[in-house]
């Protein structure tokens, strides 16, 4: 049977889980994800899984945070003043908004916390600081 390589173009149907269970991503009813294996389309510690893997096989991989989103960047939140933010965008903690860098680039960021003055966001990946699980299936290599 062929294993996957650096280099190989994949299919994989795959489940991602945070540790304690709770499903944050899957495939499941949608087409297989594909990738090139080696580069770095993927979280880092999926792409150094996929190497010896045959089609057919399953395999449960355990991700570290710092080879999944990385480990939470503080230098990542910012406090900004609330009359900064326009009154109909609703402040609600876990909020997603679009910010636009100073080089015009849009940056997804979560709110964590607003009072009358200030209000909290946080750039870092939600999944940021989280070690991961995935439970993956080899659908076809090329």
């Amino acid at each position: 049977m062929t294993a996957i390589k650096q280099g190989d173009t994949v299919r994989i149907h795959y489940t991602g889980t945070l540790l304690d269970g709770n499903v944050f991503d899957s495939s499941d009813g949608r087409d297989p994800l594909e990738f090139v294996v080696g580069s770095e389309q993927i979280i880092p510690g999926l792409d150094s899984a996929m190497p010896g893997l045959s089609v057919g096989e399953k395999k449960r991989v355990e991700i570290a945070c710092v080879d999944a989103y990385g480990p939470i960047n503080p230098a990542m939140r910012q406090d900004v003043p609330r009359e900064g933010i326009p009154d109909d965008i609703p402040l609600d903690p876990g909020t997603q908004l679009q910010m636009q860098t100073p080089d015009g680039q849009t940056l997804p960021v979560t709110i964590v916390d607003a009072d009358e003055a200030t209000v909290t966001l946080d750039a870092n990946h939600p999944l940021a600081g989280q070690d991961l699980v995935f439970e993956i299936e080899v659908v076809s290599i090329n």
